[in-house]
């Protein structure tokens, strides 16, 4: 660095100047002094002995917990119901705006019931004449027996005529079955919701052709879907299916295939977990093409904001209940794959402690290796120290937030 003293000699030197720029120059070069003489008072200092880092350190906490694991998953219709017509004939009238919520009973379609009221007619006209036949045969066979007591006719003509009467009141049968199945035809005119729920739009406009019956050629009218309760299907590994397994062969955690396990659900635009159901269903069998296991939980839907097809995320029972060492997430550091957290012992001096974490529970990260409550890790501050280095520690208490979503939950969760 060029001193003052040097700098004015060389000023010195310069017979020519002008005294006016050797003025100027002076005043710079004296300010440019000043500022390095004053950083270089700064960096004296900083390179002075170490400071004590003011950090935050705490206890972990040490409290029961229970884990849960989060899958996606979709909603789908308690019931999903295909309208279709039970007889042909053409469309009369529509009786609902596509899309609005309907209940059991309510009546949607009306085929033309002109063609049923006259086959019931006809077939109650069928009756009729067939007890009249049978009315005649019942006379003939009191007759016959009547003359076969006074030796007029044989026994087989007797019995011709009990056979005949036979017929007919056979035939009065078939007529009553042709009459009840011509009344449920005509029924079948006026199609009816078979549950509540949210009617899709209409398929078919009044005037077409409907094709009814049972075979696959019938007519599509409309769908319904049941929206209260509703189902949320989703899919689990594997070995997340293994695992539930053994904890539930352990005692640990009931399986839902046999238990109504609770479970908690959230959409898209949701904080926390507010819609809670039970799982109702587990399938038998690993997906071939998937490598997974499908379940199924059911849950109340009171205000229909959940509809079929939306995506949502679940939590269920992941393990039994434990004692765990809790932390906050903040406080761990990551060294590639490795996690860490910083450990101030008695002599206020920092150490890096390699720990193993599991999932987060009540705000806090569970340790499940590494840490003990009688540690103290460095919870604020922690990017300010290294290893070896002496701090001025500041006691501070962890404290967990309770999200609902504990063992004690499980006592009403069934």
């Amino acid at each position: 660095m060029l001193k003052q003293s040097t700098y004015r000699r060389w000023l010195s030197r310069q017979d020519n100047a002008n005294p006016s720029t050797v003025g100027r120059v002076f005043s710079l070069s004296t300010v440019a002094l000043v500022l390095l003489a004053f950083l270089g008072a700064n960096t004296a200092m900083a390179q002075g002995p170490n400071q004590k880092v003011p950090v935050d350190v705490a206890n972990p906490i040490k409290k029961k917990v229970r884990e849960w694991d989060e899958y996606t998953g979709r909603f789908q219709a308690f019931q999903h119901v295909e309208l279709r017509a039970r007889v042909s004939g053409y469309l009369q009238s529509i009786h609902f705006e596509d899309g609005q919520l309907v209940n059991k009973g309510d009546l949607l379609f009306k085929i033309d019931p002109r063609p049923f009221v006259a086959e019931l007619a006809a077939a109650q006209a069928r009756v009729e004449s067939a007890k009249a036949e049978l009315k005649l045969a019942d006379a003939e066979v009191a007759r016959g027996e009547d003359l076969r007591s006074k030796k007029v006719v044989a026994e087989a003509e007797v019995f011709n005529r009990r056979a005949q009467k036979d017929v007919k009141a056979a035939n009065v049968l078939v007529a009553e079955a042709e009459v009840e199945t011509a009344k449920l035809n005509l029924d079948f005119t006026e199609i009816r919701a078979p549950v509540a729920g949210r009617i899709s739009s209409r398929k078919v406009d009044v005037g077409n052709l409907v094709a009814g019956g049972t075979g696959s050629t019938t007519t599509l009218l409309t769908t319904i879907n049941t929206l209260d309760p509703i189902h949320f299907v989703f899919d689990v590994s594997e070995q997340a299916y293994l695992n539930y397994t053994r904890l539930s062969a352990e005692g640990m955690r009931p399986s839902s295939s046999s238990a109504a396990n609770p479970v908690y659900i959230r959409i898209a635009d949701e904080d926390g977990w507010p819609h809670r159901g039970k799982m109702d269903f587990v399938d038998n069998e690993v997906g071939e093409a998937t490598g997974t296991v499908r379940g199924r939980a059911v849950l109340d839907n009171p205000g229909r904001i959940l509809q079929p097809g939306m995506f949502g995320r679940i939590r269920i029972i992941g393990s039994g209940e434990y004692e765990a060492v809790l932390v906050p997430d903040a406080a761990i550091l990551s060294d590639q794959a490795t996690k860490i957290v910083m450990v101030v012992d008695d002599k206020q001096k920092v150490s890096a402690r390699k720990i193993k974490i599991g999932p987060i529970v009540d705000g806090l990260r569970v340790v499940k290796d590494g840490l003990s409550v009688d540690d103290q890790i460095i919870v604020a501050g922690m990017q300010k120290v290294r290893g070896g280095q002496d701090v001025s520690a500041n006691k501070v208490e962890i404290k967990a937030k309770p999200d609902g979503f504990n063992a004690n939950r499980l006592a009403d969760g069934n």
